[in-house]
């Protein structure tokens, strides 16, 4: 028969490494959360003294949708009805979101209208 010598006595598992694990998990969750949550949108008030020439082009943004120069349009018609407006794509396109606009509204409109093209965006309050 072979012997592999005394029997040893069974150690418990140490619980340090598990603890560190979970206190982890609990600040990732933690600042995860955190971050889920919409967000005020900060307006600039104030900036460099850049001239502005040209048609108007102010956006607004409501909480129903989106307006070019006080006439209601739908997301997709916005690049459509800026293109007669603008002589290059880098013209500035004013945007200007109506107070209670989520962050998410506003880069939902930026994104359209990057995606068209539209090089120069500045947000007013």
């Amino acid at each position: 028969m072979i012997s592999f010598g005394p029997s040893r006595a069974t150690r418990r598992p140490s619980l340090t490494p598990m603890i560190d694990v979970v206190f982890l998990l609990l600040v990732f969750f933690m600042l995860a959360a955190r971050f889920g949550h919409d967000l005020s949108l900060p307006m600039a008030t104030g900036g460099g003294a850049v001239a502005y020439d040209g048609p108007p082009r102010l956006v607004a943004i409501t909480e129903g949708g989106v307006a070019l120069n006080g006439r209601a349009l739908p997301l997709d018609a916005l690049a459509g009805a800026l293109t007669p407006l603008m002589e290059t794509p880098e013209d500035i396109v004013v945007l200007r979101p109506a107070e209670g606009v989520s962050l998410q509204q506003l880069i939902e409109v930026s994104d359209a209208l990057r995606a068209a093209g539209v090089m120069r965006l500045v947000v007013v309050d």
